[in-house]
């Protein structure tokens, strides 16, 4: 396994987080866009658009020489204006993403873990994401104990408690 580390994201990671969910988006290769037709979609762009607001946290996987390979961040929504996986005005939801040649190497779930304890440490109860359910991450958030709770056509919607 290759090594990396996991640090908090701040408000200088805007750049890595955009970075990621157009990796989430483009989860599968068949069907990627560029990343000027990801970010210029405002279902897409919201997820990161005025990062760090308040509420927002998140963490960064970084390699050895401290280049991000993957993030996971969290924002709250509100009920006007919700994320694709909102629940709940309160439940933030997360995102997360990895370059290609980091997946399947723990990345993704360490990310996945240490947001779940600093949303607990936020006081959170839960967090939400939306997942389409051809992608091979909704084996990961089974797998750290996310449990669908809506689907559509395409995708489903899934909840963590965190405390």
């Amino acid at each position: 396994m290759n090594a990396f580390r996991i640090r908090p994201a701040t408000g200088e990671d805007a750049r890595v987080l955009a970075d990621m969910l157009v990796e989430a988006a483009n989860w599968d290769p068949a069907r990627a866009r560029s990343r000027v037709t990801v970010l210029e979609d405002p279902a897409v762009r919201h997820y990161v658009a005025g990062w760090q607001r308040p509420g927002d946290f998140g963490c960064v996987a970084e390699d050895a020489r401290g280049v991000a390979v993957g993030a996971c961040w969290a924002r709250l929504f509100p009920a006007n204006a919700p994320g694709y996986g909102f629940v709940a005005a309160g439940v933030p939801e997360l995102t997360l993403g990895v370059y290609p040649q980091w997946r399947a190497q723990g990345a993704g779930r360490a990310l996945l873990r240490e947001l779940a304890r600093e949303a607990a440490a936020r006081g959170h109860a839960r967090l939400s994401l939306s997942v389409q359910r051809a992608n091979f991450a909704q084996r990961l958030y089974i797998s750290e104990g996310y449990v669908t709770v809506a689907s559509s056509e395409t995708a489903d919607t899934m909840v963590r408690t965190v405390r």
